[in-house]
């Protein structure tokens, strides 16, 4: 009787043993399947995405979600104004990196990420700094338009004054004394504050135009520097319209 229970724990021993042989082995090819049909779906896919990793996004655009992706046409070429790349300079000359010190330049890769961040969340804007008549043709999602001509103005003026305060500035008022020399001393937070405005709350803004041969953005910027906007406030997609199209990029005509 012992010897058959010895014989028989052996044998049990035995079919363990090759059981998780069986799996490990199971295991192993299973891995290598899947890797191999990874493989074949990552060679196969036609999807053009937006970068590796992100087929697309969703943004709000005047009340409606508009989906941001690239053009799935392999034949797609620029065409039309946005093609030719040699103009007469003035007006149409290369502008620099950033138009401003302090003022971040970004890319599409960035403007994505502040899309589904800032944008998304409330605390930022795109804005679309061309004339009206270019931003009816066409803008990119989720922007809205204040023409570049708009930050020209006098700080008094009601339409600049709309704006900041859109952008989520507000008028300081009658200040103090008292409170104005704290400010000079730095005993009191005065980083984001002028003699009229407090920028302490104001937006992210991403400040684009027709791409980096129009001045129209830059001049923008400069005039928002000029209003007391906090140059690390603001960025420069310098792409702009231009750029986002080469890529085959979602763009909205707004409703009229």
């Amino acid at each position: 009787m012992r010897e058959i229970l010895t014989s028989g724990v052996h044998v049990r021993s035995k079919t363990s043993l090759f059981s998780c042989l069986a799996i490990a082995w199971l295991l192993v090819v299973g891995s290598a399947v899947a890797a191999d049909d990874e493989l074949k779906v990552g060679e196969t896919t036609d999807f053009v995405p937006l970068y590796a990793g992100k087929p697309y996004l969703h943004v709000i655009h005047d009340g409606r979600s508009v989906k941001v992706q690239r053009v799935q046409d392999p034949d797609y070429e620029l065409k039309g104004y946005f093609a030719k790349t040699v103009r007469k300079c003035p007006p149409f000359c290369i502008q620099p990196e950033t138009p401003a010190p302090g003022v971040e330049p970004i890319g599409e890769i960035e403007m994505f990420e502040f899309m589904e961040s800032k944008l998304r969340d409330g605390a930022g804007m795109l804005i679309d700094a061309r004339t009206g008549s270019w931003y009816r043709k066409g803008t990119i999602p989720g922007s809205v338009n204040y023409p570049f001509t708009l930050f020209t103005k006098e700080a008094g003026d009601p339409e600049v004054v709309a704006a900041l305060k859109a952008f989520g500035a507000k008028e300081r008022g009658e200040v103090g004394a008292t409170e104005r020399l704290l400010e000079d001393w730095g005993w009191s937070e005065a980083k984001y504050k002028t003699a009229n405005w407090d920028f302490s709350a104001a937006k992210d803004l991403v400040v684009w135009c027709n791409g980096p041969a129009c001045g129209q953005s830059p001049r923008a910027i400069r005039g928002l520097l000029d209003l007391g906007y906090p140059a690390d406030k603001i960025k420069y997609y310098r792409g702009g319209m231009q750029m986002w199209q080469l890529w085959g990029l979602t763009t909205i005509v707004p409703r009229q």
